[in-house]
């Protein structure tokens, strides 16, 4: 053991790393659980009694050389790295102008919808939510869809293989039933979401899309209430100049049903390519909520009253930001996102 002490202590003499790296290295290859100098002392339980004395001084010796030179080389490394770090400050330029760091967005469809929730939060809308995976009784028949009505065919729905009464939402409309099936009026809610519909890409649909539907229903709720809450949207989101036309139109769900359109940003109404020459651009459906959804979900229909409207979040998008391309919402294209960076 004695010669194995004097090695250890000429190896520690001689040692002279360039790195903390090799520091840290030979402190566990010394001083570790399975280190050389912790080994020594497992050993030393085993030595003859008379030679205990000696070999303990030799290994005490050993032990705080050890320390002492793996504390000396890191006070002097550090002393290095303070050094070089103080001539890189020094050598720093000041005056030089400052780089400027790449600014992140959100996606243009994530912008819409929060502002969209945010109109509608100021005038006591609030947010709802609710599975993407549904059943066909919130889906169709609690909104009164009868069973032959184009909208449960294959073609446009998506259906689980395995269980047919099992699909995903066409649209956010599921959520109002939900709603409506738990709580009593008054009821004002807005429900954002994904929609998936079977449908071929192009540059004006998509299989997957978004949606933001608006229910309110309460007593006395009437159809000028419906006009004036989405003309107060339309200035919001488009403009204090926006106007707002209603045509009649037909929704199972709704009776009676009007097409939104909002008077051209573009052109303020005068006509343009964007509005096909006639002004107007199409933004939503709508109408007064039919007694018949009322009742499947619960509600005297003879005491209260509601309307309803949905939208599309990326036809909102394309008409606010001239996009003309749905399929650029899904593409992650950097070069597209990048034109929604906030300026700062």
């Amino acid at each position: 053991m004695t010669e194995k002490i004097e090695t250890l202590l000429n190896e520690v003499a001689a040692f002279a790393p360039k790195t903390w790296d090799e520091v840290e290295a030979f402190r566990i290859r010394m001083l570790g659980k399975k280190g050389a100098v912790t080994a020594l002392f497992d050993q030393f339980k085993a030595a003859p009694a008379e030679q205990k004395r000696t070999l303990g001084q030799a290994m005490n010796r050993l032990k705080s050389a050890t320390v002492e030179k793996i504390n000396e080389l890191k006070a002097r490394l550090e002393e290095l790295a303070l050094s070089s770090a103080e001539a890189s400050a020094a050598a720093l330029d000041m005056t030089r102008p400052a780089g400027a760091d790449r600014v992140g967005s959100r996606h243009p469809i994530s912008l819409v919808r929060n502002r969209i929730l945010e109109i509608f939060g100021r005038i006591g809308f609030v947010p709802a939510e609710g599975p993407e995976i549904e059943d066909d009784w919130h889906v169709f028949t609690a909104l009164n869809f009868p069973p032959e009505h184009p909208a449960r065919d294959m073609q446009d729905t998506f259906f689980i293989e395995k269980d047919p009464d099992i699909l995903l939402r066409t649209h956010t409309s599921s959520i109002q039933v939900r709603v409506m099936q738990s709580q009593q009026p008054p009821i004002r809610v807005i429900c954002p979401g994904r929609v998936f519909r079977n449908e071929a890409i192009s540059y004006r649909a998509h299989c997957i899309f978004h949606q933001v539907e608006g229910l309110y229903i309460d007593e006395n709720v009437s159809f000028a209430d419906l006009k004036q809450t989405i003309l107060h949207f339309a200035k919001e989101m488009f403009g204090e100049k926006s106007e707002i036309r209603m045509r009649p139109s037909y929704f199972p769900f709704t009776e009676p049903s009007t097409e939104v359109d909002v008077s051209c940003n573009l052109c303020g109404g005068k006509g343009c390519p964007v509005c096909k020459y006639t002004g107007w651009l199409e933004i939503m459906g709508a109408g007064m909520v039919d007694p018949n959804v009322l009742e499947a979900c619960g509600i005297d229909s003879k005491r209260y009253s509601g309307f309803a409207f949905g939208m599309g979040v990326e036809r909102i998008a394309m008409l606010k930001y001239g996009v003309k391309d749905l399929r650029l919402y899904f593409e992650n294209d950097l070069r597209f996102l990048r034109q929604f960076t906030p300026v700062i």
